[in-house]
């Protein structure tokens, strides 16, 4: 009995690169109003490439039509918890 995975035919997943990531990350930084669908027409590639990279590589969402880290979310509402327990 083999358990290995013999090769297939088909695209290789080539569009999660360095490259990719960084091109969206400074289109991002450029124009936070950017939405999703004009980003994939750039770089020719999918739409839900695109929507994975941004949200699993860059860690970032969508919040009142700009794209923000989502570390700078959690702050928020660190700091909005904090300010209603002391008062």
């Amino acid at each position: 009995m083999n358990t290995e995975d013999g090769k297939r035919s088909g695209r290789p997943k080539g569009v999660f690169t360095d490259k990719n990531i960084l091109k969206i990350h400074k289109m991002i930084l450029y124009d936070r109003k950017l939405t999703l669908n004009e980003i994939p027409d750039t770089l020719k590639i999918l739409t839900e490439r695109v929507y994975h990279i941004i949200h699993e590589y860059l860690c970032m969402r969508k919040l009142c039509a700009k794209w923000v880290p989502r570390e700078f979310i959690f702050d928020q509402n660190n700091d909005e918890l904090m300010i209603r327990s002391s008062v």
